[in-house]
């Protein structure tokens, strides 16, 4: 609804604004994200320009098409972008910066130290444990590829052949995408749906440790075969037990934003103790290059590696738990600033004609987890520019401050493309395009259950990224489950989970894969490789998200 004077212009988004049918609002609707699509999946478009011209689709869909006033729809894409740099990026980048640290103070080599040495020479232990305990816990502060990255160049290292080692490192990274950099994937959704974040973590920590429990079986079965299965499925089946079950619990019952950051620890220490009192018989072609990793290492040496791991807990569980005596998590939540975006709160409204709430931007800026990550960060700086080490030059406190100012830099075109989805997604939602859609799929019923985690799968596929999906999709999807009778906090995190899928083929985590281990063009055989594995998982979660959509299992997210 428009009124006849532009400066006092209010509008109302409504599902059948083109031509007054529900399917030609839905299917024009679509336009935006088929362009976005087809820029950066068929085209090849690098992902800022991709995210830039579909923004520019979805500005012009939602005057022309949708009536809403040109004024606005601006508002709302620098909304989006708001959100987008501030708090998502906020805390990708500081995570980022956090093991960072660990590779510019020397201290990387440590970490990796641990992890060969715990193997006891196995290279298919060493393998599991470094593409999944430290690959997920790599997921869980940067995300964005880091963890292909590293993993993959360290697998190769141990004496894996390079196509091997970049399949397993592609399915390691399924089990914790979900909760990746501090689960932002979860933050965001929340944010576009209302749907509180805490709500969507513990459904999803009902659906994504199904698949993790079983990944390291995987991994050795990539690594070795049915022999490497046979021979070491104890500790295969001890760390991805534990790292479900942590996976589940946190999510639930203790920081959602912790889940992976505890899953990760916790699956490593288990698969710690029982490598003390058990170990696979190794056979000579399965024996690591890496054997003597662990020779030199002092208590100290590993203390100090882990050291930014270990704070995160303390520091998060301080800032998101602790109640005795001061409510840490009240007086943080205190100091958030509601801020009515200037311009849009008031003009857009509801269908009863109130002001939306979804014209109001929140700046969590001492509660936010990347301003936790900043304050453990600064510790660690200063931790490891005073700790002297022989052989080792400590770093230095403008060192260590510069390379946070360097990630931003060398992620100014993923800063731009995050801005940019985000940006898109606030105008699809406002304008009433991604409602149309919902309420247009919603025709499906029952059955939508069954398809939702597709569209997560297809968001992450393409973009790369469970956060774009999310935002793509999380609004989508719980229009549908409110139009189709189906709950819509169990899309929303389908869509979360879909995603998690989703990331193992998409073209920037292939390439990133098969530069990690040095052949670049590998592309196509790799996804050929593990192509198959994706669609599988994505099966059983769409199957499972049905099952807990009606009474069989919806005992699982009530």
């Amino acid at each position: 609804m428009i009124t006849t004077t532009l400066a006092a212009s209010t509008y109302t988004a409504e599902t059948d604004a083109v031509g007054g049918s529900l399917l030609v609002s839905a299917l024009v609707g679509l336009i935006p994200l088929l362009t976005f699509f087809v820029l950066l999946g068929v085209l090849r478009v690098k992902a800022h320009l991709a995210a830039l011209g579909s923004l520019a689709v979805a500005l012009l869909v939602a005057v022309l098409a949708y009536g809403m006033p040109v004024d606005l729809a601006l508002l709302s894409a620098t909304q989006g972008a708001a959100f987008g740099l501030f708090p998502i990026l906020w805390i990708v980048i500081t995570a980022i910066w956090l093991y960072e640290l660990t590779v510019v103070s020397g201290r990387m080599e440590d970490v990796r130290a641990v992890f060969s040495a715990v193997g006891r020479g196995d290279m298919r232990v060493q393998a599991m444990l470094i593409a999944f305990c430290f690959g997920g816990l790599l997921e869980a502060l940067a995300g964005f590829g880091a963890p292909v990255a590293i993993t993959g160049a360290m697998l190769v290292a141990l004496g894996l052949p390079p196509i091997r080692a970049a399949v397993a490192v592609l399915v390691a990274n399924t089990a914790p995408v979900a909760f990746g950099a501090m689960a932002i994937p979860i933050t965001t959704a929340g944010n576009l749906t209302g749907i509180p974040a805490e709500r969507i973590a513990e459904v999803v920590g009902h659906q994504t440790p199904l698949l993790a429990v079983w990944v390291p079986l995987l991994l050795l079965f990539l690594v070795d075969g049915v022999r490497g299965v046979r021979q070491a499925w104890p500790i295969a089946l001890v760390t991805g037990g534990v790292f479900a079950v942590l996976q589940w619990w946190a999510s639930n019952y203790f920081s959602y934003e912790l889940t992976d950051v505890v899953a990760a620890l916790g699956g490593f220490l288990a698969a710690v103790v029982i490598l003390r009192f058990w170990g696979p018989r190794t056979p000579e072609d399965q024996r690591s290059k890496v054997t003597d990793a662990g020779r030199d290492l002092t208590p100290r040496r590993v203390l100090l590696g882990l050291l930014p791991y270990w704070l995160v807990v303390i520091i998060f569980s301080i800032g998101k738990l602790w109640r005795w005596g001061v409510d840490v998590p009240a007086a943080l939540a205190s100091t958030d600033v509601a801020l009515q975006w200037p311009g849009l709160y008031g003009r857009l409204l509801t269908a009863d004609g109130e002001a939306s709430t979804s014209a109001v931007y929140t700046f969590t800026w001492l509660s936010s987890p990347g301003t936790m990550l900043l304050i453990t960060g600064l510790i660690v700086t200063v931790v490891y520019s005073v700790a002297r080490d022989a052989g080792r030059e400590p770093i230095t406190l403008g060192r260590g401050i510069g390379a946070f100012f360097r990630i931003i830099r060398d992620m100014r075109f993923a800063i731009l493309t995050i801005a940019s989805v985000l940006a898109l997604s606030y105008v699809m939602n406002q304008s009433g395009q991604t409602v149309a859609i919902g309420t247009w799929l919603a025709a499906t019923g029952a059955a939508f259950a069954f398809l939702s985690p597709i569209l997560g799968w297809i968001g992450t596929a393409v973009t790369g990224s469970d956060t774009s999906a999310n935002a793509l999709f999380a609004k989508l999807q719980q229009t549908a489950g409110q139009g189709a009778g189906i709950n819509p906090e169990l899309l929303v995190a389908a869509n979360t989970s879909g995603g998690v899928v989703g990331k193992l083929i998409s073209p920037q985590n292939l390439t990133i894969a098969a530069s990690a281990i040095g052949k670049p063009g590998s592309e196509p055989e790799l996804l050929r490789k593990v192509v198959g594995y994706s669609a599988a998982m994505l099966l059983f979660l769409c199957v499972l998200v049905y099952l807990q959509s009606t009474p069989v299992l919806g005992w699982m997210v009530d």
